[in-house]
């Protein structure tokens, strides 16, 4: 495990989604022999300081980070093209310039583009992508969902505009090994599509729960946020993995 390093991962502070605990997670990673590990909760960086502080007392390289969402429309546009309101982006800080980057652009997703959650849209990436390094995301980011609904030429465009936004290799196109069906369908796509366009490539795994049988406690999380209940929700339809 020590050449793996997880970027796509989701703590407590991902409201009603995510499950995993700042100091259990550094000790897990350390436990993993894991050099380093990102969190990226969704629409903000609530934990980022926690994170940070716990990965330097653990002795981890903490990855600063956040799954931002990206209007479908413009930021301040109050609709929802085809029921959807945005796309998922990951979204990491290389740097310093990156992290002030990371912080404005949830800031602003907050006070000038929230509907139904915080969002930015291509011109706020465009101005403050510097320092960013940026993947695909899981099944709702832009790239793969114009792939399984519109196919490969609108992925393309799609992929083309963001390496414009990230450039000079900043831009991973990414694959997860999740167990589901859309999923496995997906990943030789974004293979082909990478080699194609000479796109760089990550795995992840889209963490919500640190161990096994974390899922439970998950899987009530998702039936508070969605108002199901565990006999009327299907069972983790989205992507729910462990870090392990």
């Amino acid at each position: 495990m020590k050449n793996f390093v997880h970027l796509h991962l989701h703590s407590e502070y991902s409201l009603l989604d995510g499950t995993i605990q700042v100091k259990p997670l550094i000790e897990r990673v350390k436990k993993l022999s894991m050099p380093a590990v990102a969190v990226t909760d969704h629409g903000g960086m609530m934990g980022t300081i926690e994170f940070y502080e716990e990965a330097l007392k653990g002795g981890v390289k903490p990855i600063l980070g956040t799954e931002i969402y990206v209007a479908r429309v413009a930021r301040r546009a109050e609709s929802r093209p085809n029921g959807e309101y945005a796309y998922h982006l990951i979204l990491l800080a290389e740097n310093e310039a990156g992290y002030r980057n990371l912080m404005k652009l949830s800031s602003l997703a907050h006070t000038e583009g929230f509907y139904y959650k915080p969002r930015v849209d291509k011109e706020l990436l465009r101005t403050y992508s510097t320092g960013l390094i940026a993947t695909s995301a899981c099944l709702q980011g832009e790239v793969p969902f114009a792939m399984g609904t519109e196919g490969e030429a609108k992925a393309l465009e799609a992929l083309e505009e963001y390496k414009s936004i990230f450039p000079d290799g900043r831009f991973y196109l990414e694959i997860q090994d999740n167990g589901l069906p859309d999923q496995e369908r997906m990943n030789p796509l974004l293979i082909a599509l990478a080699r194609r366009t000479g796109t760089p490539l990550v795995a992840t795994n889209d963490c919500h729960y640190l161990n096994p049988g974390d899922d439970k406690l998950q899987e009530i999380l998702l039936c508070l946020q969605t108002g199901k209940t565990i006999s009327t929700r299907p069972g983790c339809g989205s992507v729910r993995t462990s870090s392990t």
